[in-house]
């Protein structure tokens, strides 16, 4: 039996439980939701990284939706909840294929089905709009973690890819980690700054996340996690799950993305585009610049490491597929997991700790978050604070960011 068949096998038994997948943006963007259009039960290569035949090829038998909208959208929290919209038409069309989930015990009954479970994670704190009621709502429509920042600041949070704003988290960032606490939504630190790392990790009393980051230690981007930070995962029992972005794992690749984004920005786009029009002027550059390759073996050397610092009981996987304009070697799309488990195999990692790699720590996570949940909802009633009552200042508009 060759490493990919030992893949295949072991994922049939403990398949991929992913952080974060983009389909749902690139639904609105592509075909505003027209799921005709855009039927993930066939093939979607030419325009997704995501449709079911592959998610089945690749193993997954979990995945949170990215709920994401830009920071700069006018109206976040209306936008927010057509993406969960999205999400929820997807799951009435698919129903032999996608159960919806809430809990660990979802994950697992979904599992024993055969069926992909299906949760939701919302990427940006902006899309609360600074309002600890809109994060209650979230929870309630199925939203299971809170990105805290995207690329950009909000009010009470710094972002890994903006100037430092309030050194962290300020005094009203940590009531919203404290409200998620008691609901049982998953703070997600994947996006923001080291600095709001370190006070998360100090006020959460639940598990925390990073649903797509990599290691700094082996490629120096602010979006990857500093070893001090990976170092604290065992006393928290947090998760980080690797990604496969090439800018974010190829230190090549890094620089080489500093140069396309500027080119993009020449031509009026936006870096992260990912339209036809986007992607016509990607490969042109590239075409004129050669693109650094990274492979499954470079997001191997980043679990290698993570390993080292965290343990294994702290690893998962978030590949940000569909949030991406390229993937790695082996990576292409939803369809690649096993080979990354195959690179794994390889190097020696034994089929206990990669079963804790693609589905164990995940579902744990979870469960444990909800644990915390229940005793501080015999303790803790909701939270009302505003950001001037805590921080001293109202948001300068609308958008909190």
């Amino acid at each position: 039996m060759t490493s990919l068949d030992e893949a295949r096998a072991l994922l049939a038994e403990f398949p991929v439980a992913d952080g974060h997948n983009d389909l749902p943006w690139a639904l609105r963007e592509q075909v505003r939701y027209d799921l005709d259009a855009r039927d993930i039960s066939v093939r979607q290569g030419a325009w997704l990284h995501t449709d079911l035949p592959r998610l089945r090829e690749g193993g997954v038998g979990a995945q949170f939706w990215s709920v994401y909208v830009p920071a700069d959208s006018p109206d976040p929290v209306t936008a927010t909840l057509e993406q969960i919209d999205c999400v929820r038409q997807l799951l009435a069309r698919y129903p032999q294929d996608l159960a919806p989930a809430l809990t660990a015990a979802d994950m697992e009954a979904a599992r024993g089905q055969g069926r992909i479970a299906s949760l939701m994670g919302a990427e940006g704190g902006h899309c609360v709009a600074g309002s600890l009621g809109t994060l209650r709502g979230l929870y309630a429509l199925g939203v299971r973690y809170l990105t805290l920042t995207h690329n950009d600041n909000v009010a009470w949070a710094d972002s890994a890819t903006d100037e430092p704003g309030v050194g962290g988290l300020s005094a009203f960032g940590r009531e919203v980690v404290r409200e998620m606490n008691r609901l049982g939504m998953l703070v997600d630190l994947s996006h923001v700054a080291a600095t709001t790392m370190r006070d998360a990790l100090d006020t959460s009393s639940a598990p925390v996340i990073f649903s797509h980051s990599s290691s700094r230690a082996v490629c120096d981007h602010p979006r990857n996690i500093p070893d001090d930070v990976l170092e604290r995962l065992p006393a928290n029992g947090g998760v980080a799950m690797v990604t496969f972005v090439p800018k974010f794992v190829l230190q090549a690749a890094v620089d080489w993305t500093a140069a396309a984004d500027e080119n993009m920005r020449a031509h009026g786009l936006h870096p992260l585009d990912t339209t036809p029009e986007a992607m016509k002027v990607h490969r042109a550059f590239e075409e004129r610049h050669p693109r650094p390759v990274a492979t499954a073996a470079t997001v191997a050397d980043h679990l290698d490491h993570m390993r080292e610092v965290a343990g294994v009981d702290h690893l998962g996987i978030g590949g940000d597929y569909d949030g991406t304009a390229f993937t790695p070697d082996g990576l292409d799309d939803v369809s690649g997991y096993p080979n990354l488990i195959a690179e794994l195999l390889d190097r020696g990692w034994s089929k206990a700790d990669l079963a804790k790699l693609t589905w164990k720590n995940t579902v744990r996570v979870l469960g444990a978050a909800e644990d915390v949940a229940r005793g501080l909802q015999t303790t803790r009633a909701p939270s009302n604070a505003r950001i001037e009552d805590l921080d001293g200042r109202a948001p300068a508009s609308s958008r909190v960011g």
